[in-house]
């Protein structure tokens, strides 16, 4: 140093990077295999080194710094409604699409095309989650749109393209298309029944007139939506209501960007959403000003219709939630290791290992409810499995997502000042984690949903149980905790007002069983002990003693060799 250095920069930690996402987390690698998507172990390893490079790294936070901008005008003055997006966007976009994440259960059906896909998207929730909405949408639109056989044979072929195509164009000019969704208005929220959106069933000849052949079904809409994701996409589906031969009600419309005699659709994009985070990911409003839309599924059948779409939409909201954790959880123990107070790593401080830990365990257990979740949609053609994923689907929508936020602070405070600051991802992450749990239904409407599927389906109480009784009754937390909640599961569920808890210790005991019977007894007895018996604490950081903490912890993250 010179006489005028005022410092030397020391015990700082290098970021985390150059990392393969996929090898460096045993958890991952072994519910991929268990529930059935191991022949995509060795893609997924490539996969995970290519998004753990420092430089595809850098594009979630250029994304995120370079937002989305609204261009209502071109300089002529005609109406285009267009959104421009950074590189980096189109980057990440690209990544997601040539990688399948919206198309390869569609593709692949089968043993573990589901698991596989959800490990991937797991992986891309570790990278950037903005992106990761327009992928999530035009991968659950395909159960819905096999509904409209015309549309399918249309556009099907271009939604499950591998070719990112951001053009603005007619469909069939495209390489590759997006679709989104749009349901809320302002005065409904989450209470779709409200909504005011109206549709007016077009003459069969004034569809021929239009359109043709395509004049078929076709509707002409006015209205808004409060929240219309991702408008940059090729179509949309919505919900309006119509009154046509008796079918009062809502119904699901398919509405095309570019109409099929290639003129734009009336769909006036008003704005942009300013948003807490997601913000690499254009959110807008929107008005349909005698816009057209065709009919997908049966007139006033539109809420089931699009829960078609909307029961893998709540999937990927817990496979999102449970990849945002999971990169909270390596920055903060990357940081761990490197970082020493008081004459030792963080990692290696008795208060801080018990933090970690906890954190670690909560990572893992939402991974293995993940995967095994997505092991319900591959097999939903066994009705057990299908009453399965019908409970489990709301319930870990609720609980996996409600952990995030709490995770996320816990993991920029173990950084301290400077995972709060925005040179570190910490700040972006902690800011995606409510996202998941108000998008596609808040907690109080899972926690509903929930009800009524345990109401409507008796069955879905025995396959829970038959699921819970695979990790048997030897351990007795275990038994006694399964015991009470199927005791209570065997009265009619009416109880709205505890439904938060009860979604609560369904997802407890599944998680707690599969570590049971999957993971190590060090990961698996620390669940158990710390979540059935004394309960999930307010904050992370209350393991009971006797946890092996430094073996969970080189579990959770293992270095390079």
């Amino acid at each position: 140093m010179n006489a005028f250095d005022t410092h030397a920069v020391s015990n700082t930690v290098p970021p985390f990077e150059n990392v393969n996402l996929f090898a460096c987390d045993p958890a991952l690698r072994e519910a991929l295999e268990r529930e059935g998507g191991a022949s995509q172990a060795a893609s997924l390893r490539a996969l995970g080194e290519r998004l753990g490079r420092a430089e595809v790294l850098d594009l979630a936070r250029l994304a995120n710094l370079h937002t989305p901008r609204l261009h209502n005008f071109d300089r002529g003055g005609h109406r285009i409604d267009e959104v421009e997006f950074h590189p980096s966007w189109h980057s990440l976009m690209a990544l997601l699409i040539e990688n399948g994440a919206h198309a390869s259960p569609w593709e692949e059906q089968g043993a573990g095309a589901q698991v596989a896909r959800a490990a991937r998207y797991m992986l891309f929730g570790q990278l950037e989650n903005g992106s990761q909405c327009p992928v999530t949408m035009t991968y659950a639109s395909v159960p819905a749109l096999r509904q409209a056989p015309r549309i399918a044979a249309r556009w099907l072929p271009k939604i499950l393209s591998r070719e990112y195509d951001p053009r603005s164009l007619p469909v069939e000019q495209k390489r590759g298309a997006l679709v989104g969704m749009g349901m809320t208005e302002k005065q409904g929220g989450s209470d779709v029944r409200a909504n005011t959106t109206m549709a007016e069933a077009l003459s069969p000849d004034e569809g021929r007139r239009l359109f043709g052949d395509d004049g078929e079904d076709a509707w002409r809409i006015v209205g808004h939506k409060w929240f219309f994701s991702a408008p940059q996409s090729d179509a949309h589906l919505i919900l309006a209501q119509t009154e046509a031969q008796g079918s009062a009600g809502l119904s699901c419309f398919f509405v095309p960007r570019f109409l099929p005699n290639g003129q734009r659709n009336a769909i006036r994009v008003q704005r942009l959403k300013d948003k807490l985070g997601n913000r690499s990911n254009a959110s807008s409003e929107v008005e349909f000003t005698g816009a057209y839309g065709w009919l997908v599924g049966k007139l006033g059948r539109g809420i089931p219709t699009i829960l078609e779409m909307g029961s893998h939409t709540r999937l990927d909201c817990v496979l999102g939630s449970a990849g945002t954790m999971r990169a909270a959880l390596t920055h903060a123990l990357h940081h761990a290791r490197r970082r020493h107070a008081f004459g030792k790593a963080l990692s290696e401080q008795p208060l801080m290992q018990n933090v970690l830990a906890d954190l670690a365990l909560e990572s893992e257990a939402a991974t293995a409810f993940a995967l095994r979740l997505a092991r319900c949609y591959d097999e939903s053609a066994e009705p057990a499995q299908a009453l399965l994923a019908r409970v489990l689907t709301p319930a870990g929508k609720y609980w996996i997502c409600k952990r995030g936020p709490a995770f996320g602070a816990e993991a920029m405070e173990v950084i301290g000042g400077s995972g709060y600051v925005e040179d570190s991802p910490l700040a972006r992450l902690y800011r995606e984690l409510p996202v998941n749990s108000i998008w596609e239904g808040s907690g109080n409407v899972m926690c509903l949903d929930l009800l009524r599927a345990l109401g409507k389906t008796p069955a879905a109480r025995d396959a829970l149980a038959a699921e819970l009784a695979l990790a048997g009754d030897a351990h007795p937390d275990y038994a006694r905790y399964t015991g009470a909640l199927l005791a209570d599961l065997s009265q009619p569920q009416t109880d709205e007002y505890g439904a938060r808890r009860l979604a609560e210790r369904i997802v407890l005991a599944v998680q707690a069983g599969l570590l049971l019977r999957h993971a190590p007894a060090y990961v698996s007895q620390a669940f158990v002990a710390s979540r059935l018996a004394q309960g999930v604490a307010g904050a992370f950081g209350h393991l009971p003693d006797g946890v092996d903490c430094a073996a969970i912890l080189a579990r959770a993250l293992v270095e390079p060799a």
